[in-house]
């Protein structure tokens, strides 16, 4: 069988993943995924349209990783699973940052995660407002939090934060809160800024859940 016979969109849609993982999504091309696939480019035309077709679908993809709500279970542990999912899956692709909202025409991927998102609150007593409030808050915080974790300068884990604090330690003279901070900070327990996301999720959680108990419409 020839390779050209041996291709599928999925096939595809998957090199192209491998491509932007490797050389972001500046790097994905019809050429670069073909090369990737070890065919010629326009092999790849019988199965997607075009360059922005592939990128529609690699959006597609990346929706298609994140674990989906179940709309019958408590609604909080149920958005905890989904932004836990949605930061591993963006961690591993960050590439996807900048794909998941952006595309102009929405895929069945990207409307069924919406679709079982909004059933599991509003099943739950949350109104379309809050409940809107609640989507459009914790991905803002899921999406803020693996951008900062990109851009960190230390390896977080491992006592990486307090070699780094310990290097960069500012003075207490100039800056005697932030100095006092860190000192609380990696005391006797120590810290982790990974924790800063459980830390984070639920300070919003808390906030929803105060929220649906006093009936807000808002």
């Amino acid at each position: 069988m020839s390779a050209r016979g041996t291709l599928s969109k999925e096939r595809i849609v998957a090199a192209a993943a491998a491509v932007a993982d490797r050389d972001g999504l500046a790097g994905v091309s019809m050429r670069t995924v073909g090369a990737e696939l070890r065919v010629q480019a326009m092999s790849l035309y019988h199965h997607v349209a075009n360059k922005e077709t592939l990128l529609d679908e690699l959006a597609e993809w990346a929706f298609s990783q994140i674990e989906l709500p179940t709309i019958e279970a408590p609604w909080r542990e149920q958005m905890v699973l989904r932004a836990e999912s949605a930061r591993r899956v963006l961690r591993a692709h960050p590439w996807a940052l900048g794909m998941l909202e952006s595309r102009p025409i929405p895929g069945p991927a990207l409307l069924r995660h919406h679709d079982r998102v909004m059933g599991c609150l509003l099943t739950h007593g949350f109104s379309a407002a809050l409940a809107t409030h609640a989507f459009s808050t914790i991905d803002a915080f899921v999406y803020g939090f693996v951008l900062t974790e990109a851009g960190l300068p230390f390896a977080a884990g491992d006592g990486a934060e307090e070699e780094f604090a310990s290097d960069v330690a500012p003075s207490p003279e100039e800056y005697p809160y932030l100095t006092r901070a860190l000192a609380e900070l990696f005391g006797d327990s120590g810290y982790a800024f990974e924790s800063e996301f459980t830390h984070g999720l639920n300070l919003i959680l808390d906030g929803l859940q105060l929220q649906l108990a006093g009936g807000a419409a808002l």
